[in-house]
């Protein structure tokens, strides 16, 4: 079995992973700037969020992001040394559906 579509798709889940990593850090460098440049009380801001909390939230999803990079990676990495597909643990084959539903997983169901 070609895993190239496997590939194909973890390249796409890569760049697209890539592309929010960006948008992520665009945000956190605006709010950055944002906070530099103004001179409010934002903590007692009674008209919502805090710029802080707007920025732990996209820090946090940055972190998720690079995470979710991670893993794409060794996917990939899987696929280039022929192991993707087979569980860490037991060396079994991963169902396909387990794949479709979770293509960087390395671990078939029952070791999940």
């Amino acid at each position: 079995m070609s895993d190239a579509p496997a590939e194909a798709r973890l390249l796409a889940l890569r760049a697209e992973a890539e592309a929010e990593l960006r948008a992520a850090g665009e945000r956190i460098d605006a709010m950055t700037a944002a906070r530099a440049d103004a001179n409010t009380d934002d903590e007692h801001d009674p008209e919502g969020a805090t710029i802080g909390f707007e920025w732990s939230q996209a820090d946090a999803l940055r972190s998720v992001l690079r995470q979710r990079l991670a893993e794409v990676d060794a996917a990939l990495a899987r696929i280039a040394d022929g192991a993707y597909g087979v569980c860490a643990v037991c060396g079994e084959p991963i169902p396909a559906a387990r794949l479709e539903a979770r293509p960087t997983t390395d671990r078939c169901i029952r070791h999940a």
